[in-house]
């Protein structure tokens, strides 16, 4: 790892170098620099961003749990090559967050690449977007880490998000009228989630998102960035619907969570997947919603004489509903409500549901913040969780 770090900042360092690249300063949150060719037929912007999050968790006649840790610590490189419709991202996951989950299907490495994605737009209002990267799903999930209203996501997104991907997508939008703007995706991805070098397992993955924006776009893209930091002078409204289906899936969470043996190798079975979200935001107040099921066709897996593996699908719905309200001192209060049922006749697993009161201080927008809330997960052994966390994002 010291040796693969080391010869990133090699890079680095002869990157601003070179005679031929032009060095901007750019402002605080929006990278490190930018590097020009001097023909101006490339660029490359860097940036990096951490998170320091301090967790505290108690529950009846148990000792309470503190955790400190780097939750995130990243680098990103983006631009373009060629033409400026020739975009590329790279972002590198450092902390062991990040790069956790090494494994025979990741050669044994760690998982450092989380974006490495090539877009082109290579035709009026299309675009082919090639690597890997997130996959269309639910809103929450799409929202940058960093740019989140509370410490982090909820248990919706936790039990239900299909994550990145490494595959095709198609992007294209156009206009009703002079404001209302409709936004179609279609992806196809391995189904086995991001760093998968040994497989394909099972089949591919299909995904099909469709969004409509009546009032028009958000100011500063805020359909995906939590808070209404840019206080809309008129109501915004983004609705989005999504559709996933993941052909012969062999994890229990379609492409996400764990690999389902069997006494032959893996159990596949196509799983599908439902997203519908809102956002909604007018002068400092904003509205998420969503709501997400998935089913299986055969959620149990079984051997090959037909005994179950103890492995299944983890089918059910969720929903989340999240709210917030910012001050102009830039203090903003929120709430969360979260439910999630599992199908317990299949899981094993009653239902959960969690309530969030958050207190966020944004110095610098998304890029320099503090944030804090507390939670109470109403389960058979109900735990209270308060969380702190300090972002910072050059």
């Amino acid at each position: 790892m010291k040796l693969k770090l080391s010869f990133l900042a090699v890079i680095l360092f002869t990157a601003l170098s070179v005679n031929s690249q032009e060095v901007e300063s750019p402002k605080f949150g929006k990278g490190l620099f930018n590097l020009v060719g001097q023909d101006s037929t490339w660029t490359m912007k860097i940036g990096t961003r951490m998170q320091f999050l301090a967790t505290s968790t108690w529950q009846e006649e148990r000792e309470t749990e503190s955790n400190f840790l780097v939750r995130r610590a990243r680098l990103k490189f983006d631009g373009f090559a060629f033409s400026p419709k020739l975009k590329y991202k790279i972002e590198l996951g450092l902390s062991n967050r990040d790069i956790s989950g090494a494994s025979q299907f990741t050669s044994n490495a760690p998982r450092y690449i989380l974006d490495a994605l090539i877009k082109w737009n290579f035709y009026e209002n299309f675009e082919l977007w090639f690597g890997q990267t997130k996959l269309p799903g639910n809103r929450e999930r799409v929202i940058s880490s960093g740019n989140m209203q509370q410490v982090d996501r909820s248990l919706l997104n936790s039990r239900f998000n299909i994550d990145r991907d490494i595959g095709v997508q198609l992007r294209h939008h156009f206009k009703l009228s002079d404001n209302f703007i409709v936004r179609e995706i279609f992806s196809m991805a391995q189904g086995e989630g991001r760093n998968i070098t040994t497989g394909n397992l099972g089949g591919h993955q299909y995904t099909g998102r469709i969004e409509l924006l009546p009032f028009g776009k958000f100011a500063g893209k805020g359909d995906y960035s939590a808070s209404d930091l840019k206080r809309e002078a008129k109501p915004k409204l983004a609705l989005g619907v999504s559709y996933d289906f993941n052909n012969n899936a062999v994890k229990n969470r379609s492409n996400q969570g764990s690999y389902m043996e069997t006494d032959t190798g893996f159990y596949e079975t196509n799983i599908t997947t439902l997203f519908v979200d809102a956002m909604f935001k007018y002068k400092g107040f904003s509205l998420m919603a969503e709501y997400a099921d998935r089913d299986a066709d055969d959620p149990f897996a079984k051997n090959s004489d037909g005994t179950l593996t103890g492995d299944v699908v983890q089918v059910g719905k969720g929903l989340n509903l999240q709210s917030g309200y910012l001050f102009k001192n830039n203090w903003e209060v929120s709430g969360r409500y979260t439910n999630i049922e599992l199908d317990k006749n299949i899981t094993g697993k009653d239902k959960e549901t969690q309530y969030t009161l958050g207190v966020s201080k944004f110095i610098v927008g998304h890029k320099l913040k503090v944030q804090s809330d507390i939670s109470y997960l109403d389960v058979d052994n109900s735990q209270w969780m308060y969380r702190l966390q300090f972002d910072i994002h050059f």
